[in-house]
């Protein structure tokens, strides 16, 4: 497994919330079956992992995004939120609940994977779509790699190295895991280098010796008043 590569991509915000410009937005009718929507959500995942491989990134992300649209309507942790607000939606049966949380969670691993590739990299975009998938598989070694990288960029390397610690136990042969560990490390050797002499400098004797005569001279001034 390569943690940071993959059928996978993304450039949207709010992947549940709004389309990509010039994708048709998705109109779920209440009379479609669960099953069926359920169907044409893993089929538009399926559609986007061939775009990807194809490095068509934008069709990728439209099919990423109308797939978690679909879900969207399903999904009774959203859902329970708007109840008062449309009607209520049938409970789902185990294996759609299922099929409905491995649809999402690689949806979201597969925006997350797109926008590490891209130039400018959003990287609490990365964080965030990485932390939603670790919330439903806290071992997921793909989202435990993105949010370790993404956190890391973002100047937590303590958190990062948690999360890269995680990944590299399930994964400990993955190069990239590894690598990004190390850096995290370092980072923090770094920072606990830069304060060790920050307090040396505060402490040291010409520091001490500064001060008191700082406050001679203060006194100095004050006697000729």
């Amino acid at each position: 497994m390569k943690a940071a590569d993959g059928e996978e991509c993304s450039d949207v915000r709010g992947a549940a919330a709004a389309e990509e410009p010039g994708v048709s937005r998705h109109r779920q009718t209440p009379m479609k079956p669960t099953w069926t929507l359920l169907e044409e959500a893993a089929q538009m995942k399926t559609e986007g992992n061939a775009f990807y491989r194809e490095r068509n990134i934008r069709s990728a992300i439209g099919r990423y995004h109308r797939a978690l649209l679909i879900l969207r309507g399903l999904d009774s942790d959203v859902m329970a939120s708007v109840k008062d607000f449309g009607p209520e939606t049938p409970a789902l049966m185990p294996e759609q609940e299922a099929l409905l949380r491995n649809t999402q969670v690689d949806c979201y691993n597969n925006l997350a994977a797109c926008l590490l590739q891209k130039d400018s990299v959003d990287h609490a975009r990365v964080q965030e779509y990485s932390l939603r998938v670790l919330q439903w598989r806290p071992g997921n070694v793909k989202a435990l790699y993105r949010a370790g990288v993404a956190t890391l960029e973002m100047g937590d390397a303590q958190t990062a190295k948690q999360y890269l610690i995680q990944a590299c136990r399930e994964q400990p042969n993955d190069a990239n895991v590894r690598k990004h560990l190390q850096r995290a490390e370092e980072k923090l050797n770094w920072e606990l280098q830069k304060e060790k002499a920050m307090y040396r400098g505060m402490f040291s004797p010409s520091s001490k010796n500064s001060s008191v005569e700082g406050v001679k001279q203060t006194n100095g001034a004050g006697e000729g008043v």
